[in-house]
């Protein structure tokens, strides 16, 4: 029930539905006078959400900070929180990637320096209503397909959510106790809410944050006025995380 309500509240979340319900208010509204809040509201969040430099800062605010590669210590497992595949019935024979790959591109380089000894990929399948190859098991086989020995793989395929990330690994690794300096690799917009429930399931970690939105402040005529579409989902995206993060907090989940 948990699982099918987070993602009714994913498409809640739209800035761009907001938008359209306040358009719609604003034709079939009886009062003119609300009918004129609504119009200017929702032109209003249309110029807000549409800002690259605000949702840019939003970005900086709310992202953690990356560890320089030089800086990390060497660990026995960097668990992998997946998401960031998808699987195509009309292409099964090759892995579909996101722009969130960095969660296991980036700890593959730290596997060729010899930073982390072996992989821990945490994920299920993501639908709703159908039953797709775990996510855990697509990372896997591009792993393998980049020479990582298949004795430094391990997956876990039943998680959902963030949660069921940290709950689950943590019964994992009561199995194998050899596994105890533990590196959590995930988005940097995703890190604050996945840290905190590992650490609430009992798993210390160090944190490894990759897949930036933000960049470095630029203060150009395109930043600053130029409308870009792409900031609707900016925001979206980064709404849904705090908007997750305070759930999880009021569940106990982190």
């Amino acid at each position: 029930m948990f699982f099918i309500l987070s993602k009714t509240l994913h498409f809640l979340l739209m800035p761009i539905l907001w938008v359209i319900v306040l358009q719609l208010l604003a034709v079939f509204l009886r009062s003119q006078k609300w009918r004129r809040i609504s119009l200017l509201s929702s032109l209003a969040l249309l110029l807000l959400f549409s800002n690259p430099l605000l949702s840019n800062e939003a970005w900086l605010a709310w992202e953690i900070e990356a560890v320089p590669v030089k800086d990390v210590n060497n660990y026995d497992v960097a668990v992998i929180l997946a998401g960031v595949t998808s699987y195509r019935e009309n292409l099964p024979d090759r892995i579909h990637t996101s722009k969130g790959s960095d969660r296991f591109l980036h700890p593959l380089q730290l596997y060729r320096m010899g930073k982390i000894e072996k992989f821990l990929i945490t994920g299920g399948s993501g639908l709703v209503l159908a039953d797709k190859v775990p996510e855990a098991e697509q990372i896997e086989k591009i792993l393998l397909m980049a020479g990582v020995a298949e004795e430094d793989i391990l997956t876990e395929s039943n998680s959902r959510n963030t949660h069921e990330n940290a709950v689950n690994t943590a019964e994992f690794l009561q199995k194998h106790p050899d596994l105890d300096k533990v590196l959590l690799v995930t988005s940097a917009f995703h890190m604050r809410r996945a840290a905190a429930c590992f650490a609430k399931a009992g798993i210390k970690t160090d944190n490894f944050t990759v897949d930036f939105y933000s960049t470095e402040r630029r203060f150009t005529p395109d930043e600053l006025i130029i409308p870009n579409p792409a900031a609707f989902n900016d925001w979206h995206l980064l709404i849904h995380e705090v908007t997750g993060f305070l759930v999880y907090k009021l569940l106990s989940y982190c």
